[in-house]
C-alpha cells in the first residue's frame, strides 16, 4: 500500500508527537508548512490550550523563508510577554532544513530557548 505524502508526514509527525508534550512551563513550539506559508503555535498540552498563534501570510518579506523568520520574531514577542522562555520543537513531521530550519534559528536569535 502506498502512502501520500501528506499520509507520510502524518505519520512522522506522529513519531514526534510521542516524544514531544509541552506543558506550562515549558510549551511546545507546534509548526505546520505549506508551500505559501508557516503556522505556529504555542501549545500547554497539560491544559489543552493555544498560548499563542501566527501565521507567515501576515508577515512582511519576499519569500516564504523571510515571512517564516519575522513570524519567528512576533511569537518570541508573544511568548516573552506571556512569561514563556522555554520551548519544546515541534518541527511537525518535516524536515529540519530551509524554512523551518530558518524559523528555529530564528526563534532562538529571538529569545527563546530550545
Amino acid at each position: 500500500m502506498t502512502m501520500t505524502k501528506e499520509q507520510q508526514r502524518k505519520r512522522r509527525h506522529d513519531r514526534v508527537r510521542a516524544k514531544v508534550a509541552g506543558t506550562e512551563a515549558r510549551p511546545r513550539l507546534a509548526i505546520f508548512k505549506s508551500n505559501t506559508r508557516l503556522i505556529a503555535q504555542l501549545i500547554n498540552d497539560d491544559k489543552g490550550i493555544t498560548i499563542a498563534a501566527i501565521s507567515s501570510d501576515k508577515e512582511k518579506g519576499k519569500t516564504p523563508r523571510e515571512r517564516a523568520e519575522a513570524g519567528a520574531v512576533t511569537i518570541a514577542k508573544a511568548a516573552q510577554v506571556k512569561g514563556v522562555k522555554a520551548v519544546v520543537f515541534d518541527r511537525g513531521g518535516f524536515q529540519y532544513k530551509g524554512t523551518v530550519k530558518a524559523f528555529a534559528d530564528a526563534v532562538r536569535a529571538a529569545g527563546l530557548d530550545f
